[in-house]
């Protein structure tokens, strides 16, 4: 066993024992405790990063098979310009585009077919249907109709996103239970009303969980979408091209730049679900 397999033992044997200790911890300090359920993470991630160089280095694994992220590195801060376009294409212009899209027309048609139980059994089998179709097959069609540029990407990213926000939705606004319904109407409230103060704040938990699995179905969509037919720029394109090439460090970094993008887009959804549901009981044990 050569000095980088013993490296990789040794560096996961000290991660592990420093993480089972950071675990066992009760600080009274809130501060501290926050800081611990950040760092156990951290050091997680970075002894993977660790032990993955090692292994590279120990067992000579070819970089065309599996680059060592010291390269993968390296090649991230080499095509900053390049990765910065590409991000920009897919993320900035269809990812957000088609999320904002798709999300937003599902609740507003949820909305909508609340009142109609003929829409409601019409339109949710079909969201189940066209949910479970694949991404490879929506993607070419688009790319016909809509061009080959980022509207035909927006164009998958919302049929993606649209019928499980309608779908979450539906089920959101039914979630108040008939004695809070009773409740409302026995002060006379209206139907928007009730909508409003009750049944939308009911409806909320479900809303975001439609918008997290949204957002890692939008950057997915996009990325897969961009095999089919790109302007040379975009991540979809810069894998596919570069796989081609064999230059399989260019595509580790555009893989590691779309798992940092997806991270922080479903980072940020799930703490603006914290600010806006803290009362509901999920969010409130968390903090407890």
């Amino acid at each position: 066993m050569n000095a980088y397999l013993i490296s990789a033992v040794v560096i996961w044997l000290l991660a592990w024992g420093l993480n089972e200790w950071l675990v066992r911890q009760r600080p009274a300090n809130p501060g501290v405790q926050k800081a611990i359920g950040i760092a156990v993470p951290v050091i997680f991630g970075l002894t993977l990063l660790a032990v993955w160089e090692c292994l590279v280095l120990g067992f000579r694994i070819p970089p065309i098979l599996l680059p060592a992220p010291s390269a993968i590195w390296a090649k991230l801060i080499a095509s900053g310009p390049v990765l910065w376009a590409d991000f920009q294409q897919t993320f900035l212009k269809s990812v957000i585009t088609g999320y904002v899209a798709g999300c937003g027309l599902g609740f507003i048609v949820a909305i909508l077919i609340d009142r109609s139980p003929f829409l409601q059994r019409g339109l949710l089998p079909i969201g189940n249907f066209v949910s479970a179709l694949p991404v490879v097959g929506i993607a070419p069609i688009m790319v016909m109709w809509f061009g080959f540029d980022w509207p035909s990407k927006v164009a998958v990213v919302v049929i993606m996103t649209f019928f499980p926000m309608l779908v979450n939705t539906v089920q959101g606004l039914a979630a108040a239970s008939h004695m809070e319904r009773d409740l409302m109407r026995t002060y006379a409230a209206s139907w928007w009303q009730t909508l409003i103060k009750l049944r939308l704040p009911a409806a909320w938990p479900f809303i975001f969980n439609a918008l997290k699995i949204n957002s890692t179905l939008a950057l997915i969509g996009a990325i897969v979408a961009e095999f089919f037919g790109t302007p040379i720029v975009g991540m979809g394109f810069r894998i596919s091209t570069e796989v081609g090439r064999a230059n399989i460090d260019m595509v580790w970094a555009e893989i590691a730049v779309a798992a940092v993008a997806g991270s922080v887009f479903y980072g940020l959804v799930a703490v603006t679900e914290r600010a806006v549901t803290f009362w509901h009981p999920s969010i409130r044990g968390g903090r407890s």
